[in-house]
C-alpha cells in the first residue's frame, strides 16, 4: 500500500471488529454505497466522490477481506489499497450500472446489513436498489445503522493521531488572527486569508469553512463569505472544517473587531463556561443527554432554543452521536466529539463556540487549542 493513509493491520483490525459484530448481530455481509463507509473499510480516498454519475460498491462478509465492486475508473487507485477482490465494471452503463456484479457477489448472503437510519443515505440510483433486492429475492436487507456507527465513533490510536495533527493545524491559524482580520476587510477577504492559513500551516484541504460577523453577534452560523466590511464593535467568527489524511477538524473561533460590548463578552464567557461544565462531566459511562444538559444549563437555553449542542468527528465533519436531549449513546473511552454551545443574544443575532475533545478514562483530552473565557479583541 504505497502512500497509504493507514498500514494494512489498521483496516485489518477495523474488519475484525467489524466481523465481530456482524456474527453476534447474525449477519452475513454488510454493504456500502457512501464514500466514508468504503474508506473505512478500504482506505480508498479520492475527491472522485464528488462527482454522482458512477455508484460505488464494498462488501464486507462475515469473513475475510472487504469486496469491491467499482467502476473501472477507480480500479487503478483501490488495487493501491489492501483489498485483493476488485471487480470493476464499466460505467456509465445505458443498462447496468454494476448491479449485475454485484448481485454476483451477495447472491449467497441470506442477511445483509446496510446503513438505514438517521445520517445514512443510499448513494445508488433507488431503481437500481430495487432491481438488486428483485434480483436477491432470497436475501433480506436489515438496518445496521447501529452496529456501523458504534465501530466507527471509537477512534483507534492510529485516527486519534490524523484528528490530532488537523486540530493542531487549525489552532495554530486561529492564533494568527491579528495577522489575518482586521477593521475595513470584507468577509470574503477574511475567509480568503484564513484558508490560506490552514493550507499553509499544513491542511490538505479546507471543505468547510463557514462563519459570519455583526454588531452584537451574527444572524447564522453556516453562511459563506460575502463582501460584508468588518466594522468597530463587530463580531467575527469563522467555524472551519480542515483535513489532513482525510480527517477533520471542527471547531470555530469568536473574534471583537476593535472592542467587545459588555453583552458579547458575557455570552463569550457563558459559552466558554459550558464548555468547561460539559469536560467537566464527559467521562465513559455518561450519555450524550448528560453533556447537552450540562451545556444547556449553563447557557440557560433549551433544546427548542438551539437545537444540538455538538456530535462526533472524524473521517466526516459530523458523525454520530448527537449532543442532544434525547441522545442516550454511552460515551465510551476514545470517542471524538465536538462540544459547540450557542445563545441566542435576541433580536436576531446569536454567538456560538466549540472545541473538540476525545472520551478518555478520566479528563477528556482537547484536540482544539481550548478558548479562553475572554473573546479576543482585534486591534488595528
Amino acid at each position: 500500500m504505497a502512500d497509504a493513509d493507514f498500514p494494512e493491520t489498521e483496516f485489518a483490525a477495523r474488519t475484525e471488529r467489524a466481523q465481530r459484530a456482524m456474527h453476534a448481530a447474525g449477519l452475513d455481509a454488510l454493504f456500502f454505497t457512501t464514500e466514508a463507509e468504503v474508506r473505512y473499510f478500504s482506505g480508498f480516498r479520492t475527491l472522485f466522490w464528488q462527482s454522482p454519475t458512477r455508484p460505488w460498491f464494498l462488501v464486507l462478509p462475515a469473513s475475510g477481506k472487504p469486496i469491491a465492486v467499482i467502476p473501472q475508473i477507480g480500479a487503478h487507485l483501490m488495487a493501491a489499497t489492501w483489498l485483493d477482490d476488485i471487480r470493476p465494471f464499466s460505467a456509465p452503463h445505458p443498462v447496468d450500472d454494476g448491479i449485475s456484479l454485484l448481485a454476483g457477489v451477495l447472491k449467497d448472503f441470506n442477511t445483509i446489513g446496510m446503513p438505514m437510519g438517521r445520517e445514512s443515505s443510499l448513494r445508488m440510483p433507488l431503481e437500481d436498489f430495487r432491481s438488486l433486492q428483485t434480483r436477491l429475492a432470497g436475501s433480506e436487507f436489515v438496518n445496521a445503522t447501529d452496529l456501523i456507527q458504534s465501530l466507527r465513533m471509537v477512534k483507534s490510536q492510529a485516527e486519534l493521531e490524523k484528528l490530532r495533527d488537523i486540530c493542531a493545524i487549525g489552532s495554530a491559524a486561529f492564533a494568527r488572527a491579528p495577522d489575518l482580520f482586521r477593521k475595513g476587510q470584507t468577509l470574503k477577504d477574511a475567509f480568503k486569508a484564513f484558508r490560506i492559513e490552514l493550507l499553509t500551516q499544513g491542511a490538505d484541504d479546507v471543505p468547510y469553512l463557514v462563519g459570519g460577523a455583526g454588531r452584537g453577534g451574527y444572524g447564522d452560523v453556516i453562511s459563506p463569505p460575502t463582501g460584508q466590511v468588518l466594522e468597530e464593535g463587530d463580531v467575527l467568527m469563522l467555524d472551519t472544517g480542515a483535513t489532513r489524511y482525510g480527517y477533520f477538524c471542527d471547531f470555530d473561533r469568536n473574534f471583537a473587531i476593535g472592542h467587545a460590548t459588555d453583552d458579547v463578552r458575557q455570552a463569550h464567557e457563558t459559552l466558554v463556561a459550558a464548555i468547561r461544565a460539559a469536560t467537566a462531566i464527559a467521562r465513559p459511562g455518561r450519555t450524550c443527554a448528560d453533556l447537552y444538559r450540562a451545556m444547556a444549563e449553563t447557557i440557560g437555553q433549551g433544546e427548542g432554543d438551539v437545537g444540538r449542542l455538538g456530535h462526533g468527528l472524524g473521517m466526516q465533519l459530523t458523525e454520530a452521536p448527537s449532543l442532544m436531549g434525547f441522545d442516550a449513546t454511552l460515551l465510551r473511552e476514545r470517542m471524538v466529539l465536538t462540544l459547540e454551545p450557542g445563545i441566542d443574544l435576541g433580536n436576531g443575532k446569536m454567538m456560538v463556540h466549540e472545541e473538540n475533545i476525545v472520551i478518555r478514562d478520566g479528563a477528556p483530552e482537547f484536540l482544539s487549542r481550548p478558548a479562553e473565557p475572554d473573546i479576543p479583541v482585534l486591534l488595528d
